[in-house]
């Protein structure tokens, strides 16, 4: 039995959807956009001063014509992440715009060759399915920065990859990148390597950006992660449940918007909500209620049946401590046990702000943990223990049987030496090293064992020729981390 976890019953389940297709109608959702407004229009809504009312049918439908299923690819072609069911996969946190600096501790500004670095470590890393575009380089113009961290992800990775921009028009040259390494349109369509992570704005607000992007990808046939992002007391109700009513509203305006662009266009229920500190007048990311909300939107996804995400295991902490262990363990055990499809958020500290690779590593042994977890507990001899104790009588024995020795790798989760289950005299022969200084280590042999992919000379023209001319306008002499 593969052990879940849920925290609504049915009876507040179906209040919060019955709740958030009433705010579709009244108040309505502010939105703009070159499309999505006309679009809504045409179907039924009825639209006063860029505030949509959205009938609760037109919803239904929308809903109706989304897949309940879908697969990003490797660049080989390969299906290998699945969203739907209760698949679960990991991804890196994305957008940093710092990396914390293993020598001096400091947070400084993400450059290009970060992003490298980061990427090359999640590759070597079997913990997690996908890439990201993990940090914003800052050696590199803001009018092309989207772009080009894709371009650096698909230049060193074969995994499929969970991305997004800050422009609409940032989202159609990154589809022209994607197009340019998958053959073409159709190719793309069919086997879709990247996911575009999609924003509303809370409360109940779907700008002219998100809305022109979601109807852009939806028209390329490139999936559209939606992350809606309510903070409960400040942007949305204090109430875990009333922010999860938010988060199903604004969900709700964009998948429709999305379905009247494009049915059948694949969408995921995602999130990234917090609560609001009301002390610090932060949005603290690994509180517990923060994990809670996005269990609880993700149970509301599973319910209508769409693929889901969520941002879980980012730490609030500035360093790589015992409070980042404690948060982002705990919140990537709650969502592997959630059955959440997409897990996004490991590496990640300050709030989402910091990415670390030597916190990726140790987030991928809480993964991995999360994995075993939930492989449950089963039955593999015909006799639990009965026969056992008749090979070894009461003295107990066990190292000496054959089962164990079969059997052990498959009961038990072998961690790598990131994590010490050592005697205190082996720790302290080896150095006397804590988790970070041995995730260090661990670092340098992923990156020392990382190969670079061998780009078939087609697909590497391809990405160039659509990166150069647009780095060349922006001002840069050369292409920084290829």
């Amino acid at each position: 039995m593969r052990p879940s976890l849920t925290l609504l019953d049915p009876g507040l389940l179906d209040r919060i959807l019955e709740e958030a297709f009433t705010l579709l109608e009244r108040p309505g959702v502010r939105v703009q956009g070159s499309a999505a407004p006309d679009l809504l229009a045409a179907a039924g809504a009825r639209l006063e001063n860029g505030v949509a009312h959205i009938p609760e049918e037109l919803a239904r439908r929308a809903l109706a014509s989304v897949p309940t299923e879908f697969f990003l690819h490797d660049r080989s072609g390969h299906a290998c992440v699945r969203y739907g069911g209760d698949s679960v996969h990991f991804d890196p946190g994305s957008s940093c715009v710092h990396v914390l600096d293993p020598e001096s501790g400091e947070h400084r500004e993400s450059l290009a060759a970060d992003l490298v670095r980061l990427v090359q470590v999640a590759e070597m890393l079997p913990e997690f399915a996908a890439q990201s575009t993990a940090l914003v380089c800052g050696d590199v113009p803001k009018d092309i920065g989207d772009l080009y961290r894709l371009f650096l992800v698909l230049l060193y990775s074969e995994k499929p990859v969970v991305t997004g921009a800050f422009t609409a028009s940032a989202v159609r040259v990154m589809v022209d990148l994607l197009t340019a390494e998958a053959g073409g349109p159709d190719s793309l369509r069919r086997r879709p390597r990247a996911i575009f992570d999609v924003c509303p704005s809370p409360p109940l607000h779907w700008s002219e950006f998100a809305s022109d992007s979601l109807v852009e990808l939806a028209r390329a046939g490139v999936p559209a992660e939606i992350v809606s992002v309510p903070l409960a007391g400040a942007a949305a109700p204090v109430t875990l449940a009333g922010a999860v009513v938010q988060h199903a509203a604004e969900l709700l305006a964009g998948v429709t918007i999305s379905q009247l662009a494009a049915p059948r266009a694949p969408v995921v229920w995602g999130g990234a909500p917090s609560i609001f500190d009301m002390r610090t007048g932060t949005t603290p990311m690994g509180a517990v209620e923060t994990a809670m909300i996005d269990l609880a939107c993700a149970e509301v996804g599973k319910r209508l049946g769409l693929p889901t995400h969520a941002y879980l295991g980012g730490s609030d902490a500035k360093r790589v401590d015992v409070q980042a262990g404690m948060e982002s363990a705990t919140a990537l055990m709650l969502g592997a046990l959630a059955g959440i499809n997409m897990i996004s958020g490991a590496g990640m500290l300050d709030f989402l702000g910091c990415q670390s690779a030597e916190k990726l590593v140790l987030d991928a042994e809480a993964i991995a943990s999360a994995r075993r977890l939930l492989d449950g507990i089963t039955a593999r001899t015909d006799s639990l223990a009965v026969a056992m104790f008749e090979r070894v009588g009461p003295a107990g024995d066990f190292l000496k049987l054959p089962d164990t020795r079969r059997l052990f790798r498959v009961e038990q989760h072998l961690p790598s030496a990131v994590i010490d289950r050592g005697s205190l005299r082996a720790w302290e022969e080896a150095g006397r090293h804590d988790a970070f200084a041995r995730a260090g280590k661990r670092v340098t042999e992923l990156l020392a064992a990382y190969r670079r992919p061998n780009l078939p000379p087609d697909v590497r023209r391809g990405l160039f020729a659509v990166v150069e001319p647009l780095a060349a306008k922006a001002g840069l002499d050369g292409l920084p981390g290829t």
